[in-house]
């Protein structure tokens, strides 16, 4: 009788996941992103400069209510919209874990600044 109730138990939680990965399946539909996600659309680089490097790289983001497109640990990320919007870059953290971030002067990018020495600059158009 126990081993009944629990093969019972057992194929309605397999039915109940079952539905589930069907209905979020019919809302993701085909190149639709989570809420809150970016990913990475094209990423140029033009190295034609000695001792720089220039890339550009595009990322598409599905952010939710109150986030916008930024850069978290050098990745495109959903952040809160007041940093962009008061463009207060560093706090985004968007450099790695052993760098620092300063401001550029007229707030139009910053810097992340490794710890020997090298110092990568980004801007925003």
């Amino acid at each position: 009788m126990q081993l009944l109730r629990l093969a019972w138990a057992l194929t309605g939680a397999a039915i109940c996941c079952f539905l589930i990965l069907l209905i979020h399946s019919r809302l993701l539909k085909e190149g639709q992103l989570a809420a809150g996600t970016c990913e990475i659309v094209t990423l140029d680089r033009d190295s034609s400069q000695p001792r720089r490097t220039i890339a550009r790289q595009t990322a598409r983001c599905a952010c939710k209510k109150g986030q916008i497109a930024g850069t978290t640990r050098t990745r495109p990320a959903c952040v809160d919209a007041g940093i962009v919007r008061k463009k207060q870059w560093c706090e985004m953290v968007p450099c790695l874990e052993d760098e620092g971030c300063d401001l550029l002067v007229n707030k139009s990018g910053w810097t992340c600044t490794q710890p020997g020495g090298r110092v990568k600059t980004t801007t925003v158009s």
